[in-house]
């Protein structure tokens, strides 16, 4: 029998780290698929020899893509983008078109199972362009592959997370609003097990699923949960939306923005399940508190090292 193939769209990325091995010990043959295949070497360990294949195929290439997905029997797309910038890395191109073509392609190649990983809060209605546009890309998706599943995860946390990353280092902690959007957390490996139980399930092909920890948290009990386990004394500054939404406006100004107006719009809405949608446990998964994954990576944050006293 000829061996399974799965293609992986952001496969350079956090989540990608997570998947690949699943799908290699799974028994299939991994291209990953990206802009910068090179990025991708890392892969190549977690399987046999030849087993993990990096692939040039940014998503706005149609030929690429085409490519990529040729003879596949999966397809995931994990491309997303954090804030826009020039060469085609606009939300619009990317998680909308490109997701668009990933799709059409996917659908034209005859790829039994399609995974869209959009975000919680995806709505078409929604004042942040990056919301706006996850939910435009699901869209895109489902008019041209109706079986494809979506997953929506919460912040995704983990080693190599960009969330508590970004915060454990910084000499002052940043609340937007004052700290009380509420977020439910998701760790990696329960998105990772979320990806795959939709491969293997018939019935996850056409859902769409809320992937979200079990605890809801604001973004300041986050804060203080993270400085707990680093004994950050880091002083937690209040910033006024509109302030922020100015810091936002120059910051775009950055190529790589510490913040963004897109962001600060982010921020006003709670990031939580909706419960119109099914979650991970509808998946069989029993999503782990993510109290229990921080500290095997936050320590490193602690002045001292990993043994250090409070």
């Amino acid at each position: 029998m000829a061996q399974k193939i799965a293609t992986v769209f952001g496969g350079t990325g956090f989540l990608a780290r997570y998947i690949v091995p699943q799908l290699t010990k799974a028994g299939y043959r991994v291209r990953v698929a990206s802009r910068h295949p090179s990025k991708a070497r890392h892969l190549q360990t977690q399987g046999d020899v030849g087993q993990v294949q990096p692939v040039y195929a940014p998503v706005q290439n149609k030929v690429a893509v085409a490519r990529a997905v040729e003879g596949a029997d999966v397809v995931i797309n994990l491309v997303a983008l954090l804030f826009e910038s020039g060469k085609g890395q606009s939300f619009q191109a990317t998680m909308v078109d490109g997701a668009a073509n990933i799709a059409a392609a996917a659908a034209k190649a005859g790829v039994s199972t399609l995974i869209q990983v959009s975000a919680l809060g995806a709505d078409k209605r929604a004042a942040s362009d990056y919301a706006r546009c996850k939910a435009l890309g699901e869209q895109a998706v489902l008019r041209v592959f109706p079986k494809a599943t979506i997953l929506r995860p919460s912040i995704v946390v983990g080693p190599e997370d960009g969330f508590f990353n970004r915060f454990g280092g910084m000499p002052a902690i940043p609340l937007i609003g004052g700290g009380s959007t509420l977020f439910q957390p998701i760790c990696v490996a329960d998105v990772a097990d979320a990806v795959m139980a939709a491969i293997k399930d018939p019935a996850a092909q056409g859902q769409t699923y809320e992937l979200v920890g079990p605890t809801s948290y604001s973004f300041k009990e986050l804060m203080d949960l993270m400085q707990s386990i680093t004994y950050s004394r880091a002083p937690q500054i209040h910033i006024p939306w509109g302030v922020a939404e100015l810091i936002g406006l120059v910051g775009s100004l950055a190529p790589v923005p510490p913040l963004t107006r897109d962001q600060v719009l982010s921020l006003r809405s709670d990031n939580v399940a909706t419960g119109t949608q099914p979650g991970i446990e509808a998946l069989g998964l029993d999503p782990a508190p993510i109290e229990s994954l921080l500290p095997t990576y936050l320590v490193r944050f602690r002045n001292g090292g990993q043994y250090a006293k409070a």
